[in-house]
């Protein structure tokens, strides 16, 4: 892995000459009603790239939308009357900025999409094609509990360039071997980094740390070694009749959660022509499990918000050793019914060690 020390200026025209290759989103905290120049944290979204790129906020946080929506669309059509897979002759996709609760979410759903028995055909010609370039998370929300999972606040894997915000420069990591080719092509605008840029992205990544840190803490979040066993120990507690009191069942927690994948399959007629779609589905929907001739094997609430965790915490860890949750917490902030990821974590883990 090749790593470099870039001034900011010249990086934004390295990424600029890249997008002519891509479509390219990034993000920015443009149009929020946070101010970012005064310290305070900002909420951050994905921007289509058309020909500016001053708005790009390298650091910061991680989106409000996760990154599942560009490999895995809300709604995309699978067949056109019926007749074989649409031709997709869009150009590949390139992210500026994603962060690591992301990247992890984008493990799982290459676990169902990309890597299982039957593979998608769609999610595999986005996800194979999109550029990656990823960057540390500077200012978490005190909704960020990434560390209590194991997941730090910085690129890990699953990328193709990593940056890391300095001040007036970036350390920039090559990580894939196509990363690398583009960025030996720009010699007169690169430098190999140094021990000193080096310890300033340390300090950078330590105060991060040291903010989520505090959030785990403050919140007494469970870590994932206390989350082992919890869920089958937890099956029948009270907690999940307690939580969904104030549910609306709307189903943000699922959309915007960066791991949720369920879809369904719909098919649209119009005259002679008929067009299968696949959509985002939602567990805590009440016909999400109905069955052929009406049955329901879930069709109390307080089950399907059971089933939501219990996949997460427990199926997922069972067969692919890996929590499906990231600590973004975005479905935190989402939740119109303020249901805690937290708090119910928290609750889960104290029954199981009182034996309740």
């Amino acid at each position: 892995m090749a790593t470099y020390y870039i001034y900011k200026t010249n990086f934004l025209d390295i990424l600029a000459d890249l997008a002519k290759n891509f479509r390219t989103f990034y993000l920015t905290g443009k149009g929020t009603q946070f101010d970012w120049k005064a310290g305070t944290r900002k909420l951050l979204f994905w921007q289509e790239y058309k020909g500016d790129l001053q708005e790009l906020v390298l650091g910061g946080v991680r989106a409000q939308d996760p990154l599942k929506q560009f490999v895995f669309s809300s709604k995309e059509k699978v067949s056109k009357d019926f007749k074989g897979l649409e031709d997709n002759s869009d150009k590949p996709v390139m992210l500026i900025g994603a962060k690591n609760c992301d990247l992890v979410g984008l493990e799982i759903t290459d676990f169902v999409f990309l890597n299982g028995d039957f593979k998608d055909p769609f999610y595999i010609n986005k996800r194979q094609s999109m550029f990656i370039i990823a960057s540390d998370c500077t200012n978490p929300l005190d909704t960020c509990f990434c560390l209590a999972l194991g997941i730090q606040p910085y690129p890990e894997k699953i990328y193709d360039m990593g940056v890391c915000d300095i001040g007036d420069s970036c350390v920039v990591e090559a990580a894939s071997e196509r990363a690398n080719r583009y960025i030996v092509q720009y010699k007169d605008k690169i430098q190999l980094v140094s021990g000193n840029h080096l310890q300033k992205r340390e300090e950078v990544r330590s105060n991060t740390i040291k903010a989520v840190e505090d959030n785990v803490k403050k919140y007494g979040i469970p870590d994932k070694t206390q989350l082992r066993g919890v869920m089958q120990k937890g099956f029948d507690s009270q907690i999940w009749k307690d939580e969904i009191q104030t549910c609306v069942e709307c189903g943000c927690c699922n959309f915007i959660c960066p791991t949720c994948h369920c879809f369904f399959l719909g098919d649209s007629k119009k005259g002679d022509s008929n067009t299968r779609y696949k959509m985002w589905d939602a567990c805590l929907y009440k016909d999400f499990a109905v069955v052929a001739g009406g049955a329901n094997p879930r069709k109390r609430l307080f089950q399907r918000l059971r089933n939501r965790y219990d996949k997460k915490f427990n199926f997922f860890p069972n067969v692919s050793g890996k929590i499906a949750c990231t600590g973004c917490g975005r479905c935190i902030t989402g939740c119109p019914a303020k249901i805690d990821i937290r708090r119910i974590l928290k609750n889960l883990v104290s029954e199981a060690k009182s034996g309740v």
